[in-house]
């Protein structure tokens, strides 16, 4: 009985050898391109494999052949990696998809819901694998595959700027919703269109084209874009209408928008600038002055930029040049009359009639030559009379001069303004530095700051007189050549530090009173004389009780120095008292040091040696 058993279990090993010959000799027909499934009986080979004794009669070798002969016939299948399956089984809970694995993965019914029409079996999808057990049973999903391959989708969109198609399933703050690909992404409010957008309201439930302007990778946010399409096809009509303008051109536009330097043009998709010099022959401030917002008007083209998609047009050329209703007559020398139009800091322009300007060039103003600005001889709006200087019809340009209509009268100004001369000014401007008087028309002069006391000292002219004040000068000095005079008021006087330097020498004691005191010192005006000032140094100020002088107070000052050039005097009150007892103190200590010195003990050590031999 038991030799039957023995040789029933031989025989089913027999047979289990013979199945994993045929599994090699398969695997041998799919190296020669053959392709051909091989079953396996699982349930009879782990029957026989369950029992120990058997295990180890199979020999070693062979078993690890056969381990390597049936792993190549398997997939090399990765963890969150998306495979091809065939769905093979569906239930009412999960539906079983054959991916190429040694067993079927299992996904939830729920993940096809939203599929229409619904999976059948044979239809081939696209899977991930989530997860494989210890088992070796597979986890997979639908939706994630799904989800991914969408992913990428977008990703290559944005890579190659692809237009993709998205519906709008809801209004945001900021902007839309979009959904693409099953991807929920955002439509800034901006990017909508080129137009400002007021309802978003208008654009749910709609499918519109749009393109991935920005992806997040780490946070997964898309951005897309509306405005980017529609601002293409705008740039590809503006070529197409550039491409087909040429200079000289009339066209009917529309003013879409206006700004001081001049108002932009709609030509039917193309924007062209009008700028304000082209707006009208005379001069205008603001193109409000010639056109109006939604005003269509006819424009000639004057250049067309086709790199750059620019187009300037013309108003003013539609119209005849006022140069042509210029008087001929006119010529170089004639007396011409015009209103002041533009300043500028060269000078100023003169209308002479509507639309011809010409030029007064600030040198050609007067023949005083410190004219700082045109704006000291001339207002806009100013009736002038001139004369022609030059005039180009060609170039339609003309120059005038307003001073060449008197004689010059620096010529001869030396008989006149000799130097030491004395003469009535009237204040026509002041500066920071001086002022200048006009002593007639045409010829004025400079007064430096330092020229106007020999006493008083002033921080700026304006303390001294007003603008249109009359005033005694002297000539100090005068230079024909450039034109110029420099004034003085002072020198119509002596020099009262002449007389000071014998008054205020050094050493000598005044009385005084402190008028200012800032942080370097004090001024204090000498009460022998009301106009003289001198100034103390901080360390000056001190009295004999160890406090300080304050404003308003009243001593004696000693003065320590005398500038007669720059018409400075140091005093000091500290010097008054304290020098008296320095020169008692260097007297005493002269007294308590009179002693005895070595030489005088030698020479009468000597004297009494003498005396003593003398006695002898």
């Amino acid at each position: 009985m038991s030799h039957q058993t023995n040789q029933n279990e031989k025989t089913k090993y027999q047979k289990l050898h013979l199945s994993l010959s045929k599994i090699e000799n398969n695997l041998k027909l799919n190296n020669q391109g053959k392709k051909q499934k091989i079953s396996f009986d699982w349930m009879n080979f782990g029957h026989y494999m369950k029992k120990e004794n058997d295990i180890n009669q199979i020999d070693k070798e062979a078993r690890k052949k056969y381990e390597k002969i049936y792993s190549k016939t398997l997939p090399n299948i990765q963890e969150l990696e998306i495979y091809e399956g065939v769905v093979t089984y569906i239930t009412e809970k999960i539906i079983l998809v054959d991916i190429g694995f040694k067993s079927e993965g299992a996904i939830s019914i729920n993940e096809f819901k939203e599929n229409n029409p619904p999976v059948e079996i044979g239809d081939k999808i696209e899977v991930m694998v989530l997860k494989i057990d210890y088992r070796g049973q597979c986890v997979l999903s639908y939706q994630k595959a799904k989800m991914l391959r969408n992913w990428q989708k977008i990703n290559q969109s944005y890579e190659n700027s692809d237009i993709i198609l998205g519906y709008v399933v809801a209004r945001t703050k900021g902007g839309l919703i979009v959904e693409v690909c099953g991807i929920e992404c955002f439509l800034p409010g901006s990017h909508i269109n080129v137009k400002p957008v007021r309802d978003y309201d208008n654009y749910v439930g709609k499918t519109m084209e749009i393109k991935v302007v920005k992806i997040n990778q780490k946070t997964k946010n898309i951005v897309v874009s509306h405005k980017v399409l529609i601002e293409r096809d705008i740039e590809e009509q503006r070529k197409k209408m550039i491409s087909k303008l040429e200079k000289g051109q009339v066209l009917e536009g529309k003013i879409k928008n206006i700004l001081p330097y001049g108002a932009f043009v709609d030509l039917g998709g193309v924007d062209a600038l009008l700028h304000i010099t082209d707006m009208s022959w005379p001069h205008i401030n603001h193109p409000t002055e010639i056109v109006q917002l939604e005003q269509e008007l006819k424009f000639v083209v004057l250049g067309v930029d086709k790199e750059k998609n620019r187009v300037q047009l013309g108003l003013k050329q539609l119209q005849p040049h006022p140069w042509n209703a210029l008087d001929k007559e006119l010529k170089v020398g004639n007396k011409i009359k015009g209103r002041v139009s533009v300043i500028a800091d060269y000078g100023a322009f003169i209308e002479i009639i509507p639309g011809v300007e010409a030029l007064l060039h600030i040198s050609e103003m007067s023949w005083f030559s410190n004219i700082s600005s045109p704006q000291d001889f001339v207002q806009i709006g100013d009736h002038i009379e001139a004369i022609i200087l030059t005039i180009d019809r060609k170039e339609r340009k003309m120059s005038l001069s307003v001073k060449q209509l008197t004689p010059d009268p620096w010529i001869d100004i030396q008989q006149k303004y000799t130097v030491g001369s004395k003469h009535i000014g009237i204040v026509k401007k002041i500066t920071n530095f001086g002022m200048i008087l006009e002593l007639e028309k045409e010829i004025s002069g400079m007064m430096h700051i330092n020229d106007f006391s020999w006493v008083k000292k002033m921080k700026h002219p304006s303390g001294y007189c007003s603008v249109d004040s009359k005033l005694e000068v002297v000539i100090l000095s005068l230079d024909q050549q450039n034109r110029k005079l420099i004034l003085g008021h002072k020198q119509l006087m002596d020099n009262p530090w002449d007389t000071y330097q014998n008054i205020y020498n050094v050493g000598s004691i005044h009385n005084g009173l402190v008028e200012k005191i800032f942080d370097k010192g004090a001024i204090v005006k000498f009460l022998d004389n009301n106009i003289l000032e001198g100034f103390v140094p901080t360390r000056f100020l001190e009295k004999i009780d160890k406090t300080f002088l304050k404003k308003g107070d009243k001593g004696k000052f000693k003065v320590i120095e005398f500038n007669k050039e720059n018409q400075k005097i140091v005093i000091s009150h500290t010097s008054t008292f304290r020098d008296k007892d320095h020169r008692k103190e260097q007297r005493s200590k002269g007294r308590k040091f009179e002693k005895s010195t070595f030489g005088d003990i030698e020479g009468l050590a000597k004297l009494k040696e003498k005396i003593e031999k003398e006695k002898k």
